[in-house]
């Protein structure tokens, strides 16, 4: 599909959007998240969303339901504060299944959730806190150095390979927001990671929790085993 400009600003965002609630799946602005679509109900959302705005608002539900990356069940409680993401591409597979990528563009707190007679669930999303968020991050708002140290020690730990000239070549934003969305961190810390005030708050508490995963192992690839 052909990728066209992202919004700039919150008055460029469409206030009603299409939710994909997901357990353990998080969304933060500039981040890329990869989804594989193939229950009706979210390819319904998705075909919507790719004939319309492209929106897609990504919300986690309160009570951890499954494995991470699974949809609740229809009608479960959901957290307050989500982000919206735009479809930058998509791609549907010979089994039927759409395969598409979301940019993150700004959190959103639930101001309601409508009644719009659809499969898939759709509110009205209320940006004015969270303005901000269109606008990258300057560097040297986070203690690079103190992360860079805690993320080499946890990928030695765990024996995880990683491209360290990309990590260290990325500026600041991309590199705290892309580490909060793919590190195996529990529902809830990915809540918290969504829900920090701001970019630097966002990034200390990244550090923490890479440097307790260190000391308490609490943090353990997919399907590893503590030592």
């Amino acid at each position: 599909m052909h990728e066209s400009q992202c919004p700039a600003s919150i008055d460029e965002l469409s206030r009603t959007i299409p939710i994909f609630p997901l357990n353990g799946v998080l969304l933060l602005p500039r981040g890329l998240l990869p989804l594989n679509i193939f229950e009706p109900r979210y390819l319904a959302m998705t075909r919507a969303a790719l004939d319309g705005a492209k929106l897609i608002g990504m919300i986690q539900p309160t009570q951890s339901e499954g494995l991470p990356g699974q949809s609740p069940r229809n009608g479960a409680d959901l957290y307050t504060t989500g982000c919206v993401g735009k479809i930058v591409s998509a791609t549907e597979s010979d089994d039927g299944r759409i395969l598409l990528t979301l940019r993150g563009l700004c959190r959103f707190q639930v101001a309601r959730e409508l009644e719009a007679g659809t499969a898939y669930r759709q509110v009205e999303a209320d940006y004015a806190e969270y303005a901000a968020d269109m606008t990258a991050a300057q560097d040297g708002l986070c203690e690079r150095d103190r992360l860079i140290h805690a993320l080499r020690a946890y990928c030695a730990r765990h024996n995880l390979p990683a491209d360290w000239d990309s990590i260290t070549a990325v500026n600041d934003d991309l590199l705290v927001h892309s580490l909060a969305m793919i590190c195996p961190f529990s529902a809830g810390e990915k809540q918290a990671l969504l829900e920090a005030p701001d970019f630097k708050a966002r990034a200390a508490m990244l550090v923490s929790l890479l440097e307790m995963a260190l000391l308490d192992g609490s943090i353990l690839p997919r399907g590893a085993k503590p030592n």
